[in-house]
Order: structure tokens, then sequence, then C-alpha cells
């Protein structure tokens, strides 16, 4: 299964150094969409990614439009292999059976503001939530990344990571 991790509009640069690390070690691609709330050479973004940034496979986008038209077609409606990451949804990240695709997208919103209302609106099907506890916000972004990520390579038997320490060979 091919994994894309898409940021929409991130304003935190560790947020997205600690994404751009997660996507590097997990073999997924990183789609960063604008306004970015931050330079792509920015100092914090780099240290949060460390040296892994020559190992990852990023894609920019003018805007969450220019993505969809891209990879949802021109409607409002995404396809049934992007979920849509948002604390306003019915559905866990868990419940999910991600290996019935070849590949996935998981879209991420702002940090102060999560995902546009209309795309939840009309998309809602596709949005998925991680529990917690009632009356809190929400998680760390690179948190949440790394906690959906996972689960999509659990249930694929991590398929491609190496799963043996070189410690033990």
């Amino acid at each position: 299964m091919k994994m894309n991790i898409v940021m929409v509009e991130p304003e935190i640069p560790q947020n997205t150094g600690n994404v751009a690390r997660t996507c590097a070690a997990t073999g997924a691609k990183l789609h960063l969409v604008k306004p970015l709330g931050f330079q792509i050479n920015d100092k914090y973004l780099k240290r949060a990614g460390l040296d892994y940034w020559d190992k990852l496979e990023i894609e920019e986008h003018k805007s969450l439009e220019a993505f969809l038209n891209k990879y949802a077609g021109a409607s409002k409606k995404v396809n049934s292999n992007i979920f849509l990451v948002s604390t306003k949804s019915q559905h866990t990240y868990s419940q999910i059976q991600y290996n019935e695709y070849d590949e996935v997208f998981f879209l991420f919103g702002k940090e102060t503001k999560g995902l546009p209302e209309w795309l939840i609106q009309n998309n809602i099907e596709q949005a998925i939530r991680i529990p917690m506890k009632e009356g809190l916000r929400s998680l760390n972004l690179s948190n949440s990344v790394a906690i959906v990520v996972y689960e999509a390579l659990r249930q694929n038997n991590f398929n491609d990571l190496q799963q043996i320490s070189d410690y033990f060979k």
C-alpha cells in the first residue's frame, strides 16, 4: 500500500518537520498544501526533520483545490481512499480497513483550525477521528499523523519496513 500524508496549510514548522521524519521512516509521501505558515527552509523545520530530507518524497500544492483537482477529481467529494482526519467525525481511524486500498491519502488540517468545514460536511463518511477524553480540543498534529500512519501500517503487517533491529542480526 502506498501511503500519502497531506498537510493542509500547516502553521508550525516543528510539526511539519516531525511529520516529514515520520514519512521518511515509513515510506509515506508528504504533500504540503499552501499557504504554509513558515518558509520551507525554516531552521526549526529542518531540525525537526533531522537529516531525513533526502530520504523523503515531497509534493507541494498551490491550494487545497489544486490538490483535490489532481487526486480527487473536480467535485467536492473525495475518493474512497482519501480520509479526512478530524475531531468532527463519527468513525475512528481504527475502524477503517486500510489494507483494502492500493493507495491511501490522509488529510490533516492546520493546527489552529483543522480542515475546512465544507470539506468535512461534503465528505463526512470519509472523516475519521482519534478518540480522546471529552472536552479536549485535539492532539498534537505530528502525534496524530504518527498514530494514524502506524495503524494503517499495522493492518498491512508493516510491509516494506524493517521489523527486526540490526542489533539482533
